[in-house]
């Protein structure tokens, strides 16, 4: 791991919200999907997750789509580099979990 992108730690939010946005999806619907799929754990509220998708835009990991004329919704999804980013962290996890498991017993 040499680069400073393999040292990204992403808060469980970020990667909920890259998770949402592998379909195109508006603010509203990436807070109920994180939810959903945290079982309820992970709740964003509309300042954190705007935060968030401020940042992730900057960095290229998203983009926005194209509106529609009539529609306040804007639309996001996730880029390469989003998917790289979220690879990456999955890989980083499965290293915490192996590692606790091996060292813990698997309890």
């Amino acid at each position: 791991m040499d680069s400073n992108k393999d040292n990204i730690v992403l808060t469980e939010a970020v990667f909920y919200i890259l998770l949402s946005l592998l379909q195109p999806m508006h603010g509203y619907g990436i807070m109920q999907n994180v939810e959903r799929l945290s079982k309820g754990r992970v709740s964003l509220a509309a300042g954190t997750l705007y935060g968030a998708i401020s940042t992730l835009l900057e960095r290229g990991w998203i983009e926005a789509l194209p509106g529609e004329h009539n529609s306040r919704k804007k639309e996001y999804v996730i880029t390469v580099s989003g998917k790289i980013a979220a690879k990456t962290e999955l890989t980083r996890l499965k290293e915490l979990v192996e590692n606790g498991e091996s060292l813990l017993g698997g309890e």
